[in-house]
């Protein structure tokens, strides 16, 4: 007689046999180049995260880039830079086309490169040399040096907030021609030479003149401009009502102190700010982040605060699918999972975790599906009563105290199928690092336990949420297994999209149709 051990049969398709080996030791599915570089543009900061460096980050963005076509690398720039919302992978990529295709480079450069930050950023990703030039070259200087002819006094003078090249060092490499008296004035004064006064910009004599006499009224310059002057409790409310939403969003307790919230007509005005809907689509805010700000909002903030940061929830997370069917939503609590969401970086972790991203995805995805299961899953799978009542940001936190132990990926489908539940949608938020279910030879657990779930259900449709840069799966891509990357409002629309059935602009699919 056979072994048993060896040759049991188990319902469903046949899978796949697992083709790769993840992060964590266990049997794995390994991504397409394409799938690959669009994963990690969308989650990767290039720091370190629970099971690689980033250097291994970078050997591996660099080896995906040479593995798929240069058009391919200018629509993952571009996708990851206006919908995923990220910084410093968009710039890795446009310096990759610098070293490699600079037409590509120059249909690109100005919607990728929309701000100083992301200027700067290239500039030093391309003159580090670690892509195989050290200097920009006479296309990329030409492009970096148009940005800066066309940027207005406003741009520039937020995009001289920063070091490492400092506005003033991009000036000195590139030495953009100026179009007027004014512009030349600026260009001198941002790099430190002497400059004609009397040309200078309207803002940049308000500012010299405050710096001379704090005593005046405080200029309408970027918030950080004026944080180490001597500010008055008057100065400091000017600087709120004026401050950008981003600036507000960061800086709500130091409004406190500085006495901003003793003003009533300040506080409805400040509150007004944050929940402006146009203001937060501006500000391509994370979802995470306005967590983190309602989190971190202490002491006696006012209530109207607060209630703001809830509403512009709301805004962020209008997206949300209604989901047709029965849907399930799996939430990987796992160990690993509480690690930095962007990665470890000496004075640059992020205090958010890949739990609580997870956690506040499948909150807000529960709210405008009430009716949706959530099971919460590391090794095993964990009980969870959650209050409908409560808000996203308070199921959220409930969850994200559950993380802890080995992970298993398959744990929930499992559980489906024990229960002999067959869900229309299963959606599984997780780093997809599952080692605890292992088997040696054949499929992963996870795509066993779905061929047998679908075999009760051949229109089930299972979705992997992917929070963290990795080559491998636990699901293969196919017409009913979606995989979707990154933490940024985008992956709701990308689930709006597979709850509708549409399989003609899937994840990759939709990069490659990007415009170029």
């Amino acid at each position: 007689m056979s072994n048993l051990q060896l040759f049991q049969s188990f319902r469903g398709a046949r899978v796949a046999r697992a083709s790769a080996i993840n992060e964590a030791g266990g049997a794995a599915y390994q991504r397409s180049p394409e799938a690959t570089l669009a994963l990690y543009a969308t989650t990767g900061c290039l720091n370190g995260t629970f099971y690689a460096d980033a250097q291994t980050q970078l050997d591996t963005l660099v080896g995906m880039c040479d593995a798929v076509s240069p058009a391919f690398v200018a629509k993952v720039a571009l996708y990851a830079r206006k919908h995923a919302h990220m910084k410093d992978v968009p710039a890795l990529l446009l310096a990759y086309l610098a070293c490699r295709d600079g037409a590509l480079l120059e249909q690109v450069f100005d919607r990728v490169i929309d701000n100083g930050r992301m200027l700067r950023n290239f500039v030093q990703i391309v003159r580090s040399g670690v892509l195989g030039r050290k200097s920009l070259g006479s296309r990329p200087k030409r492009l970096v040096a148009n940005w800066l002819t066309r940027a207005s006094m406003e741009a520039l003078m937020s995009a001289a907030i920063g070091e490492q090249p400092s506005l003033a060092d991009v000036i000195r490499m590139v030495h953009p021609q100026p179009q007027d008296a004014e512009r030349e004035a600026l260009y001198a004064w941002l790099i430190g030479k002497p400059c004609a006064v009397d040309k200078l910009p309207a803002i940049v004599c308000e500012y010299e003149a405050f710096k001379a006499d704090p005593s005046g009224d405080v200029p309408d310059l970027p918030f950080q401009y004026l944080t180490a002057m001597p500010l008055s409790g008057t100065h400091w409310k000017a600087v709120a009502s004026r401050s950008s939403w981003q600036a507000t969003r960061m800086n709500l307790n130091t409004f406190l102190r500085k006495g901003v919230f003793e003003d009533e007509q300040l506080v409805k005005q400040i509150a007004a700010r944050l929940r402006d809907p146009a203001a937060i689509k501006r500000s391509r805010v994370f979802p995470y982040q306005l967590m983190v700000a309602y989190r971190a909002a202490v002491g006696s903030m006012p209530e109207a605060i607060l209630e703001a940061l809830q509403d512009a929830m709301e805004v962020a997370t209008a997206s949300v699918p209604t989901l047709a069917g029965n849907v399930a939503l799996a939430i990987d609590v796992s160990g690993s999972m509480a690690s930095p969401v962007t990665g470890y970086r000496r004075g640059a972790t992020t205090s958010v975790t890949c739990v609580e991203v997870a956690a506040l995805m499948v909150a807000c995805i529960k709210r405008g599906n009430p009716k949706a299961r959530v099971i919460p899953f590391a090794e095993t799978v964990r009980e969870l009563k959650l209050n409908a009542r409560d808000s996203v940001l308070t199921q959220a936190q409930q969850m994200a105290r559950m993380v802890g132990g080995g992970t298993s990926v398959s744990a929930p489908l499992a559980l489906l199928n024990r229960e002999g539940v067959a869900p229309d949608l299963v959606v599984i938020a997780s780093d997809n690092q599952s080692w605890a279910d292992t088997r040696r030879g054949g499929g992963t657990e996870t795509m066993r336990q779905w061929a047998a779930l679908k075999a009760r259900n051949p229109k089930a449709r299972l979705v992997c949420i992917d929070l963290q840069p990795t080559a491998t799966s636990q699901a293969q891509e196919a017409p009913d297994v979606t995989h979707i990357g990154g933490f940024s409002d985008a992956v709701f629309a990308l689930l709006a999209d597979v709850a509708r059935g549409d399989q003609a602009r899937r994840w990759v699919e939709r990069i490659e149709e990007m415009d170029l």
